[in-house]
């Protein structure tokens, strides 16, 4: 309980900070809709009808009021948020959902092949140690280059036709996906082959090995059961990765995603549709965090007991 009024209270600061920074923006998100040759009246007009004319206070507890209700405002466009949302929190549900599938198995399992066999613990720890250090949007570019600009295997931008989920055409999601998973691998690698290196390490596995146990002897009752709280609390922290790395990597794809509407939204000043996207995205990272605490205390027996 501790550990969610804490997050319900950051992301409570997180929203205000948004708020506020967004607001001190240069540029007039009303100008920028209407055009340069609006009259000031007209201007005037839909900044009242926006609420944009208020203290930045007053429009702020305004809207949590709003959130509380369900209720994500109307954006400068003058489309209702939740509208704009809909469709786009999905794709980026999906991509994200999509990558975490494919990151488990093969973290865990590079992890302990690299753990278990020197020689080919050079060769996964090196690459790890290569990608955790290139950030998504370089991994991104290197992907397009061979397998969209080189290969011609791939599309270069993942345009998803409008009101058509992005399953429709699988294509699009291959380059998002890899940029993704590819440096979500290799921090993950890296954690859990150090925790499978160390059980294996352990007088306990020694003794297991000196009492004629065989490797699926050890790995089910020694190394699963040490390295799995370690694993989910790691695939969770991931995941929350998944969500800021997502911004870079939907707006370098074009993919309609809220990464790419966030930043759109930005640009532009659109302070209502900002808000609701921080909040979801800021909602999520740490709702992944508490769950990724709750899970290491269900998976450690001596955890639990503590607590």
């Amino acid at each position: 309980m501790r550990e969610l009024l804490t997050s319900l209270g950051l992301l409570v600061l997180l929203s205000f900070a948004v708020f506020v920074g967004v607001d001190l923006l240069p540029g007039d998100p009303v100008t920028a809709r209407l055009g340069a040759t609006a009259s000031p009246a007209r201007i005037a007009e839909v900044r009242a009808h926006l609420g944009l004319d208020r203290p930045v206070l007053e429009r702020y507890g305004s809207w949590v009021v709003g959130v509380l209700q369900g209720d994500l405002g109307v954006s400068a466009s003058g489309r209702p948020v939740a509208s704009m949302l809909s469709d786009r929190v999905g794709n980026s549900v999906l991509l994200s959902v999509v990558t975490l599938v494919l990151l488990v198995p093969l973290s865990f399992g590079l992890a302990v092949w690299a753990a278990w066999q020197r020689s080919a613990d050079r060769v996964i720890s090196g690459g790890a140690l290569l990608l955790v250090s290139v950030p998504e949007f370089v991994v991104a570019g290197a992907l397009v280059l061979v397998f969209a600009v080189s290969l011609r295997w791939l599309p270069a931008v993942s345009l998803v036709p409008v009101g058509s989920s992005p399953l429709s055409t699988p294509s699009v999601l291959v380059l998002p996906v890899l940029s993704l998973l590819l440096v979500g691998l290799a921090y993950a690698v890296r954690v859990i082959r150090s925790s499978a290196v160390g059980v294996l390490a352990s007088p306990h596995v020694e003794f297991m090995w000196l009492n004629g146990a065989s490797r699926r002897d050890v790995l089910r009752q020694a190394v699963l059961p040490a390295v799995l709280p370690v694993a989910v609390q790691v695939w969770l922290v991931t995941g929350v990765g998944f969500v800021g790395g997502a911004v870079l990597v939907e707006k370098m794809f074009g993919y309609p995603g809220i990464g790419e509407l966030l930043v759109s939204s930005v640009r532009t000043g659109d302070l209502p549709v900002v808000q609701a996207l921080v909040l979801i995205i800021g909602a999520a990272m740490l709702g992944a965090l508490v769950l990724a605490d709750w899970a290491v205390v269900l998976l450690t027996p001596r955890l639990r007991v503590a607590r």
